[in-house]
């Protein structure tokens, strides 16, 4: 299908019909088969956002991230984690961590999420007292499960991954595992059906 037989024809939700639904579906379907693409070219643009004043570009930090998390012989979606925690930064700078832990969300355990939704927190221990902030800003999750994996993942898949020296793997070596991980059948929990 192509041109205007591909798309549906109601202006109400509520007034779709099963065929168009289903010219929805077939639609959809591809263009979910392309997410792995978008991941990567969204870290890929993170070269070029306006986060200045680094010794590496975000790219470059997330190469590092994801390769120091591979070579410590971290698991592939921990990985693909590591590769896209600050893919927020252009369109959610105050708010980067929620962002990609919603994109992560559907298809990484709860556990992945969490570690990265609440990063920029945790990640302040490192540097807030330089920047008027407050160090301890992580201590309200105290005694949350994961805390110490987030203390983890800052300390060394993070706040240590801005060294323009570091011999960091090339975008390219990840893409079969954001395939992997982006490329599963999602989980919604939050559609489920209520029993």
């Amino acid at each position: 299908m192509s041109g205007h037989t591909a798309r549906a024809t109601f202006t109400r939700m509520q007034d779709g019909g099963p065929d168009d639904y289903a010219r929805i579906d077939v639609i959809d379907a591809g263009y979910f088969s392309e997410l792995p693409g978008r991941i990567m070219a969204a870290v890929a643009g993170l070269a070029s956002e306006g986060l200045g004043g680094y010794a590496v570009d975000r790219t470059q930090h997330s190469l590092q991230s994801a390769t120091r998390a591979l070579r410590a012989g971290e698991e592939t979606d921990y990985v693909v984690a590591a590769l896209v925690h600050d893919i927020g930064d252009s369109l959610a700078p105050f708010s980067h961590g929620r962002l990609a832990g919603s994109v992560l969300k559907p298809f990484v355990s709860p556990r992945i999420t969490w570690i990265v939704e609440h990063h920029p927190v945790f990640q302040m221990y490192f540097y807030a007292p330089h920047m008027g902030g407050t160090r301890d800003a992580r201590e309200r999750y105290r005694g949350h499960e994961w805390f110490d994996d987030t203390a983890y993942f800052c300390e060394h898949y993070d706040e240590n991954c801005f060294d323009p020296n570091y011999a960091s793997l090339p975008l390219e070596y990840f893409a079969p595992l954001v395939q992997e991980v982006f490329g599963r059948s999602p989980l919604f929990p939050e559609t489920a059906a209520v029993v």
